[in-house]
């Protein structure tokens, strides 16, 4: 049945009473809260019917009256994003760009890092001073095969130095100057470097021939390398120290050995220069100087030739003792010798008398 064809159809309610209801339900209310949120409640703790007649009733209400807003704010950031995807690509792909640049560039620094520890962590028995070194030139020819480094004399580096990278010997410095140095490779021509095979220490010559792979020439021994074999340097010579890392022993298509560089591993940039002139620097020349010894030849078993040497005993005074009643004094650490009977003079020859002269005769007798 229709509104208007009830009995209440026809009731009419003013404005001016529904809005006192209103007005009542909302002061009502705000009563409400107002108990609900007295100091003295909270002062005690206390968590009251009213209070939590409030929250039950206010949880769903707030709850549905922020959802239109927030609705709208999700339908407004979807709208958004849709018209601005274009936009937003854009943005997206030019820091991706960015980003990338800043990844090669890290993987740059830990790779420079990685090198540096590498090259600082170089150690020779003994321990041998070095300076390091970028490489700032190439110079590369059918003949020639050097570097050129940032640091020279004024960083105590001299002619004949052994140069090195993080993975193996390089080569040696063969020029410098002030702010400087040339460094020649073990593949050029000129160079020569003593090296030994690391499993049976045979002694080969290390010849440059301008290819990527030098030779060795002049092994010695029986069957004296294999395939793989690790190089190193033998310090013959003096000309730089033994056991610096070289190669592995190959052979090559023309049947000779060769070695693959082990510094050829690796790009030739950053080095490390060895300020090793010869193996005087390596010894203190003071301790090795030999010290004032005794004589070899003694007498006495007890003294041991490598023992300081005992001042020899002072000389008696002169006297006027005839010099056959002098005696003659041992030297200091000496056994006295036992004193040996004098042999007795020999008598003289007693001559015998004279005897008379029988005649011989001259003639026959009648």
């Amino acid at each position: 049945m229709p509104f208007r064809e009830g009995p209440l159809g026809d009731l009419k309610v003013p404005l001016t009473w529904t809005a006192a209801v209103a007005l009542i339900v909302a002061a009502v209310i705000a009563v409400a809260f107002l108990l609900a949120d007295r100091r003295e409640t909270l002062q005690e703790q206390a968590y009251g019917v009213t209070r939590q007649t409030v929250d039950v009733v206010a949880k769903p209400v707030s709850g549905a009256i922020a959802a239109p807003g927030r609705w709208t704010g999700l339908g407004l950031d979807f709208v958004r994003s849709y018209f601005f995807t274009a936009s937003e690509n854009r943005r997206l792909k030019s820091e991706l760009a960015e980003m990338r640049q800043w990844r090669d560039r890290a993987l740059d620094l830990q790779d420079q890092n990685e090198r540096f520890k590498s090259l600082l962590g170089l150690r020779t028995d003994p321990p041998i001073p070095m300076a390091s070194a970028r490489v700032v030139a190439d110079s590369r020819g059918p003949f020639a095969n050097t570097r050129l480094a940032d640091a020279g004399s004024e960083r105590g580096i001299e002619v004949g130095n052994p140069v090195l990278n993080e993975r193996g010997l390089v080569g040696r410095v063969v020029g410098v100057s002030r702010g400087a140095s040339r460094v020649l490779l073990l593949t050029d021509i000129a160079s020569r470097t003593p090296v030994m095979i690391d499993r049976t220490n045979a002694r080969a010559i290390l010849t440059g021939d301008g290819g990527p792979n030098p030779k060795l020439e002049y092994l010695r021994g029986v069957d004296p390398i294999q395939q793989g074999d690790r190089v190193v340097t033998s310090g013959d010579g003096g000309v730089v120290p033994r056991g610096l890392p070289v190669g592995a022993a190959v052979k090559g298509l023309d049947g000779r050995w060769r070695v693959v560089l082990f510094a050829d591993q690796s790009s030739i940039d950053y080095i490390r220069i060895l300020l090793f002139k010869d193996f005087a620097q390596l010894a203190d020349e003071k301790q090795l100087e030999a010290k004032t010894l005794p004589p070899v030849t003694t007498e006495d078993p007890q003294t041991s030739i490598l023992s300081a040497p005992t001042p020899p005993a002072p000389k008696p005074a002169a006297t006027t003792t005839p010099p056959a009643a002098a005696t003659a004094t041992p030297p200091a650490g000496a056994q006295p010798k036992p004193a040996t009977p004098k042999p007795a003079a020999p008598k003289p020859a007693q001559p015998k008398p004279a005897t008379a002269a029988t005649p011989v005769p001259t003639g026959s007798p009648r």
